[in-house]
């Protein structure tokens, strides 16, 4: 009886402190570079999600090898309304640059809207850069869905950079806000509101009514392609699969770092 007890104690201590087998030692991550701050409280996200599921997958406080370059998001916004799109390609190169010098293995924009200029940053980094695209797409792929709404800056929905790259590379079909006014209107909430920390709850009913629209014409999941978004909509919100752009890019990112994927586990906290 004493030994049966001394066995059973013993498979106890190895499931609650054991360090997973399949984890690899914390020298072998892979450095990853953030370039950030468009906004920082999404940025803040990504570095809450990355640390916390690294911190969980080896239960203790290891955490990941991560190096942060944070835009100057007045200066993004300038450029945008100045139609500069090679402005912001430079500046991201620079960054992109810089990270890898400092000794970034690989990087990830922690935004959509960078993504329009992803291929200009790519052809002159010799690293790879994490497409928060291909994170979604394999989401939304898994989920067996084919025609999805998506809710972004208004160059995201506009100029379409996302949409055609769920297309190209998982086949899936998205829809956006057809009226430039909710366009607009979308816009001035990530500007002026939530690139800010200003979270009104007028604004997230707004943004659910036009989940609910996009709903109505076929969409059968909604992707938040704006990564301030989920700062308000969490999917008990929403009637239909929500894919969180920020935490699916946080997912693909840790993947990457731990080399394996599926051996950690990004979450959201119970509460903010």
């Amino acid at each position: 009886m004493r030994s049966a007890l001394l066995l059973f104690l013993f498979c106890i201590s190895q499931v609650l402190f054991a360090q997973p087998p399949q984890l690899p030692p914390p020298s072998d991550m892979k450095v990853l570079g953030l370039i950030g701050g468009t906004s920082w409280y999404s940025t803040v996200e990504y570095y809450g999600y990355l640390n916390r599921a690294v911190n969980e997958a080896y239960r203790n406080s290891t955490g990941p090898p991560l190096i942060l370059y944070n835009m100057n998001l007045q200066q993004i916004h300038d450029l945008q309304r100045a139609n500069d799109w090679e402005g912001i390609a430079v500046l991201y190169t620079q960054a992109a640059i810089q990270l890898r010098r400092s000794g970034a293995q690989g990087i990830v924009f922690c935004a959509n809207t960078p993504h329009k200029v992803y291929a200009r940053v790519a052809r002159n980094v010799d690293i790879p850069i994490l497409h928060i695209g291909d994170a979604t797409g394999a989401a939304i792929k898994k989920a067996g869905l084919k025609r999805v709404g998506l809710i972004g800056t208004l160059y995201t929905m506009r100029d379409g950079f996302i949409g055609e790259w769920l297309k190209e590379h998982y086949a899936v079909e998205t829809i956006v806000p057809s009226s430039p006014v909710t366009q607009r209107e979308l816009e001035r909430i990530i500007q002026d509101e939530l690139d800010l920390g200003i979270f009104k709850p007028e604004s997230k009913t707004y943004v659910l009514q036009q989940i609910e629209e996009l709903r109505k014409r076929g969409a059968e999941g909604i992707v938040l392609a704006c990564t301030e978004f989920p700062l308000i909509i969490r999917p008990e919100d929403v009637s239909m699969p929500v894919f969180d752009t920020t935490l699916l890019h946080s997912q693909m990112a840790v993947d990457w770092i731990l080399g394996k994927p599926g051996i950690a586990q990004v979450r959201r906290p119970s509460t903010r």
